[in-house]
Order: C-alpha cells, then structure tokens, then sequence
C-alpha cells in the first residue's frame, strides 16, 4: 500500500524529462539572448559545429525541430550572418547549410557559460553519476528513436 502510494506521489519520468528541458531552455534563451538569438537556433548553430553542411531536413531532425520551421530558424540565423546556404556539388537541387566564421564566433561567446550552465545542473552529481546519466538520457533517446 505504501509503495503504491509512493509511486502514485511521484512524477512520472517523462514529467521530469520535460521539466528539465523547460528550466534549460529558459537559462539557455537568457543565456544567449545577448547576442539576439534564441535558445533553439544557438541548438541549430551548435549542430552545424559538429556537423557542418547539412541539409535542412537533417539540421531540423539533429536540431529537434519540424522541417517547417528549421526554414524560418535558417532564414533568420543567415540574415545575422550566422550561417550561409549553398548547393550541394552532388545534388544540384539540395541546398547545404553551412555556420559562417561569425556563427563560430557567438559560440566561442556563448560556450563558458553554457559549459557552467551543464556544471550547475549536475553539481549534485558525482562525475561517476553525470556519466550515468549521460548514458542514461543516451540509451532512452535511442530507445525512442
């Protein structure tokens, strides 16, 4: 009885997951505000660092947006300069997307306090215990995938 009651005061994981999404993307739009950008084009810029020339439907996907809108969120992060589109040598038609030397630039900016940012959400955390969570939220993407 006991444990049902317990189980029934606790928020459910996907509760939890999405809390902490929210308060991280709140710190992360505050974050890089000054630089006039939003906390889901600063995920599209980080993105284009790891994998740059992507098309907009693989930026949209690895960004966690719909491709409707990674078409706004592009338009918006090349008129700052952040990025640049061109053609895809080996298909004409597709256009890759590219981060400029000054989209490197807002995240050189931005990436102390992003770092600190991670640091205060784990601090609770051994280093063991972060490098199970990361491997926990890893395996659960995966598994929803």
């Amino acid at each position: 009885m006991l444990e049902a009651q317990a189980a029934k005061a606790s928020p459910s994981l996907l509760y939890m997951v999405k809390q902490v999404e929210l308060v991280v993307r709140a710190h992360l739009d505050e974050l890089v505000r000054p630089s006039g950008i939003t906390a889901l084009q600063y995920t599209a810029l980080t993105v284009l660092e790891r994998h740059d020339g992507l098309s907009a439907a693989q930026l949209a996907r690895d960004s966690f947006v719909t491709a409707q809108s990674i078409a706004d969120l592009v338009r918006s992060l090349e008129a700052r300069g952040l990025v640049r589109r061109e053609r895809n040598p080996h298909s004409r038609r597709e256009l890759l997307i590219l981060l400029t030397d000054a989209g490197r630039q807002v995240l050189a900016r931005h990436a102390d306090p992003v770092r600190r940012l991670e640091e205060r959400m784990v601090r609770d955390l051994t280093a063991r215990q972060t490098e199970q969570f990361r491997q926990a939220l890893s395996k659960s993407w995966h598994a929803l995938s």
